[in-house]
């Protein structure tokens, strides 16, 4: 009897024991969440309360309430920044986030593994390891901890964070093992928790963007789900069931191995249950009651995807917190998978590392699996909110009264254009209408259909609104390639910086001349010291010195503090001081150079990186109040006369340039131009007397014309061809230059289009299609000096690869019409004619330009060699048609939303080139007009174009290499400036050999010691009074 007592007070004590160690790992885990609990609530109580009390002072004061906040959330400002950089790293936006978020991941599946082996030595499977694998651990955690950290900083609600399933598998995970380590003894515990982490499977898996389609989103989803829970419940059993419950005694424990608990936990899962294996303590079967049903739940098929979607429609209806001082904008519009990727690429490439802008997407549908990845990858930058820009209410939610600027994106493929525009016009009136200052970058697919937005009340240019009409730029692109092949793609890689170099790679022995990639056309103000010198002076000098190319500065003139942007302007115009300048240079560094800049200090330095910031006399010296004004008015008045405001035209009136043009002597007095004095004009011309006929002899005698195929029918929306034809009939073109346009296409079409082209002259239309060899003979395609083949709106298939069909058949078509490639290649031809060979015969490689909705579609249309080239097989599928300018892609002009937000002025100068000098200004004038065109006033006729350069491709001739020592691009450019005003500023050279069509590439500003060949061509900016057709170029290089 005695020895039974005996034995029943040491169980008493065993177990007692046990308890008190058990105690001590739970305890602190308890202790560190709800001390942490209660001291988040207190501290939410504590500022509640001050909130309330002094909300109540200032309102019996009558003070304003909500200045003290402002200023406390502009006081914080710089650690909203701090917190911005560690959102980065935890959505593995950098790469030191990345790997921070792939070390965590590994580390707890590395603690879930020490789990298992600690388990396997517990039940005897006869396994040793060393007793170093608790430091490891130990470790393990100390990292987690830190992490811990991070995340609890980085948390914009901190009680959110602190509830947290993660957090909670942190908090009864991590002290556990530290009181381990101090204890040097080892519990098992809760340590199983861990497989709960396994549930963040599927995020980090869309951070490195492994999973990027619907089906593999949902997989890894489940898969996580599955075996985070059945590990943990599987855990969860083993714990209990092997310690029993604690209240009873003796202990109603059983010795149960973790695999027969999984087995458990699946057969109980399934709904079979065999009874083979079952729970004994009261905490078990307690927990096998609510796992039935939660299983049940869980493992639905369709459950968790309503339950994700109903989670995140209440998100999406959040509002945004607006913090004084953080720059962010709302994007809108079109709000898709492809719209979304391609603009956060684009505007995180121009945002140089500027984390403190933040990206507001509103849409009005909730976003698919793969568009929320998108976000989740992005979510430091980014944030979704679902609903509609007409909506006032939620327009207030996303804060667009403080928004730096909302961008509407606009559905370029969309089949019906005009929809798509009016429904974002009706987008810009919304937010005017309810924040007149909101500033607003509107994509528009259509150029007609700008006239809308003028009406807008509180639409102002000139307060930071843009335009960016797609048709116009991209039709302005292919025509200005029309008279200048490779332009197109010259002009996307200054500005858009998307030029597709493989082609230079596979195809160039010199590497060097890769370097063009990373030229683009850049901002900067000039330095008071280039004040009244020349364009020519100032642009000679930033290349000599400087290394840069100047392209043109913006002239500030009239009463209002108007501009214009000059480019490659008349050596009569002279800078002011502030002038801006438009350069082309590798980063903003080099351009600062251009400011920097002091005639008392930099005039003997030849190097440019020598050339800083100075701090003489000369440049310290600050002017009085009076000066300025002085100053100021002088530049606004120009021989006694004050400067008259830009209502028609973007450049400054006429008085800004002294003489004329002893070329355009005699064509201006018979030449007709339009109100705005900017594009040749003539009396509207019928229909029937602009359509060819084969029988027709204009038609035989068609000549160096420019050929247009244009697929369309009678229901197909409008391409807009007059922004086609009006950069080809810009009056800074002499009449004698105008090429004759004929378009080749449905007439049904053709009749739609002909009353907005039909006071240009020199315009044909032949009823036909490119894809008939019949119809091509009788344009006499072969004679033609360039070809354009425009897609048409209407989109036949789904399919990607299947859009632009018509017009790779029409460019293979043209091409088999061509005669094949003899050794008189095109640069022979510039080279003969320059040399005033007029007998030579005219090249028969015809520029083709190809508009292609999808980019990868080149491919289709690349010139590979035939069959019996010796040229090697593995070299002839690697010629591209973008490097040779020879395809526009609507996807180049993607990068222009960004690039205007950040800089509209470049959006400016790329209008300006391509469009002819259009600016907001004359667009108001032409929209008044119904976009009609009528005749000019006899005042207006030498108005309009004395300042306006023209884009033309040179060659190289020999006499334009004499005298020069070295041949570079530096003797080049410095003599083709000073003698002719010429502004030399990109190569169009031809491809190495083995090249058997003459193909060629173009170079974006080639290095200043780049050696020239004789068959490199140069695109140029051409003065107005210099001529580019043969017989006056002759004249031009005899002067040489």
């Amino acid at each position: 009897m005695q020895s039974k007592v005996i034995h029943n007070m040491t169980r008493k004590s065993d177990l007692t024991c046990t308890l008190h160690f058990q105690l001590a790992f739970i305890i602190p885990s308890l202790f560190v969440f709800l001390g942490g609990l209660f001291t988040i609530l207190a501290f939410r109580l504590a500022r509640y309360t001050y909130g309330f009390v002094l909300e109540q002072i200032w309102r019996k004061k009558g003070k304003d309430v909500w200045r003290p906040r402002k200023r406390k959330q502009s006081s914080v400002y710089w650690i909203r920044v701090f917190f911005t950089q560690v959102e980065m790293m935890l959505s593995a936006q950098t790469s030191m986030g990345c790997v921070l978020v792939i070390l965590v991941f590994l580390l707890n599946i590395g603690s879930l593994i020490i789990y298992f082996v600690n388990l396997a030595e517990a039940e005897g499977y006869k396994i040793s390891f060393p007793d170093s694998i608790i430091y490891v651990d130990t470790g393990f955690n100390a990292f987690f901890l830190f992490y811990f950290g991070l995340r609890f900083v980085a948390a914009d609600d901190k009680l959110r964070f602190w509830l947290e399933l993660n957090s909670l598998v942190d908090f009864f995970t991590i002290p556990p093992v530290f009181v381990s380590y101090y204890l040097n003894r080892n519990w098992l515990g809760l340590r199983f928790l861990r497989a709960l982490r396994l549930l963040e499977l599927p995020r980090i898996l869309q951070f490195l963007r492994v999973t990027k389609n619907n089906y593999s989103i949902k997989l890894s989803k489940l898969f996580a789900v599955f075996i985070g829970t059945w590990l943990t419940a599987a855990g969860f059993i083993h714990l209990v069931e092997n310690n029993g419950d604690p209240w009873v005694q003796p202990a109603n424990s059983q010795s149960i191995s973790y695999f027969k608990c999984m087995y458990l936990v699946m057969v109980t899962m399934s709904t079979v249950g065999y009874g083979d294996v079952v729970v004994q303590t009261a905490l078990g079967r307690t927990f096998i009651i609510f796992f039935i049903i939660g299983g049940l739940v869980l493992f639905a098929n369709i459950i968790p995807e309503v339950v994700e979607i109903v989670e995140s429609h209440k998100s999406y209806k959040s509002s945004y917190e607006v913090v004084s001082g953080k720059n962010y904008i709302v994007v809108c519009g079109n709000i898709t998978l492809e719209s979304v990727t391609t603009f956060l690429q684009d505007f995180l490439l121009q945002d140089m590392g500027n984390v403190c802008t933040e990206i507001l997407f509103l849409g009005e549908s909730l976003p698919s699996l793969e568009l929320e990845a998108v976000f989740k990858c992005y979510s430091a930058y980014t944030t979704f909110f679902y609903g509609s820009a007409l909506n006032s209410g939620d327009l207030k939610r996303v804060g667009m009264e403080s928004a730096n600027a909302c961008l509407i994106l606009a559905d370029v493929c969309s089949p019906q254009p005009y929809t798509e525009d009016t429904c974002n016009i009706m987008r810009v009136l919304s937010i005017k209408n309810h924040y007149p200052n909101t500033r607003v970058i509107l994509q528009i697919i259509q150029s007609r259909n700008k006239v809308h937005l003028p009406n807008i009340p509180n639409w102002d240019w000139r307060r930071g609104d843009n335009i960016i009409c797609l048709a116009e730029l991209k039709l302005g692109f292919i025509a200005q390639s029309c008279l200048v092949p490779g332009l197109s793609t010259l002009l996307t890689s200054l500005f858009i910086g998307k030029e597709n170099t493989e082609t230079k790679r596979k195809h160039l022995k010199d590497k060097m001349l890769l370097g063009d990639k990373d030229y683009k056309v850049m901002t900067f103000q000039l330095s008071n010291d280039f004040a009244d010198m020349t364009f020519i002076e100032v642009c000679r000098l930033c290349f000599v010195k400087l290394n840069l190319v100047l392209l043109g500065v913006e002239l500030k003139f009239g009463s209002r503090g108007e501009s214009a942007i000059l480019i490659n302007p008349s050596a009569r115009i002279k800078l002011h001081r502030n002038t801006m300048g438009f350069f082309i240079a590798h980063s903003l560094a080099e351009v600062k150079k251009a400011q920097f800049y002091c005639k008392a200090c930099h005039s003997d330095v030849q190097d440019p990186e020598q050339i800083k910031k100075c701090h003489c006399k000369r440049r310290l010296h600050s002017r009085s109040f009076s000066e300025i004004l002085k100053l100021r008015s002088e530049s606004l008045v120009s021989h006694g006369q004050p400067a008259k405001s830009r209502s028609l035209i973007v450049l400054p009136p006429q008085r800004f340039v002294d003489g004329v043009s002893d070329v355009r002597g005699k064509e201006n007095s018979r030449v007709i131009l339009d109100p705005t004095g900017r594009f040749h004009w003539c009396d509207a011309v019928p229909l029937q007397e602009a359509l060819l006929s084969c029988k027709d002899q204009a038609a035989l005698n068609l000549q160096d014309h420019i050929l247009v195929c244009v697929f369309g029918d009678a229901n197909s929306p409008l391409i807009g061809l007059q922004d086609f034809v009006m950069p080809l009939r810009a009056s800074n073109f002499i009449y004698h230059e105008l090429k004759d346009i004929v378009f080749l296409g449905s007439l049904e079409y053709l009749q739609r289009e002909w009353k907005f082209i039909q006071n240009f002259p020199k315009l044909w239309l032949f009823s036909g299609s490119a894809l008939c060899c019949a119809d091509l003979r009788a344009v006499n395609v072969r004679d033609c000096s360039a070809c354009a083949i425009l897609s048409s709106n209407t989109t036949a298939s789904r399919n990607p690869s299947l859009v632009d069909t018509e017009s790779i058949l029409a460019t293979l078509n043209i091409r088999s019409m061509q005669d094949k490639p003899s050794s008189a290649s095109l640069d022979a031809v510039f080279r003969g004619r320059a040399l005033g060979n007029q007998s030579e015969p005219c090249y028969k490689r015809i520029p083709i330009t190809t508009e292609l909705k999808s980019s990868p579609n080149a491919q289709f249309i690349n010139q590979a060699p035939s069959g019996n080239s010796a040229i090697p097989e593995q070299d002839q599928l690697s010629t591209t048609a973008a490097p040779a300018g020879a395809i526009f892609s609507d996807s180049f002009l993607n990068s222009l939303l960004s690039m205007t937000y950040y800089n509209h002025h470049i959006l400016a100068l790329l209008q300006t080139l391509v469009t002819s000098g259009t600016s907001p200004a004359l667009e108001e004038q032409l929209l008044e007009m119904d976009s009609r065109l009528s005749r000019s006033a006899d005042d207006m006729v030498q108005n309009a174009s004395q300042l306006r350069c023209k884009l033309a491709l040179l060659p190289l001739s020999e006499r334009l290499l004499m005298g020069v020592m070295e041949g570079s691009f530096r003797d080049v450019y410095c003599k083709a400036l000073d003698l002719f005003g010429i502004l030399c500023f990109g190569l169009y050279r031809l491809m190495e050999e083995p090249n058997p069509y003459k193909n060629r590439f173009v170079i974006a500003r080639p290095a200043s010691d780049l050696k020239m060949l004789p068959t490199d061509l140069l695109f140029c900016l051409v003065p107005f009074n210099v001529a580019t057709t043969d017989g006056q170029r002759w004249e031009m290089e005899s002067r040489l």
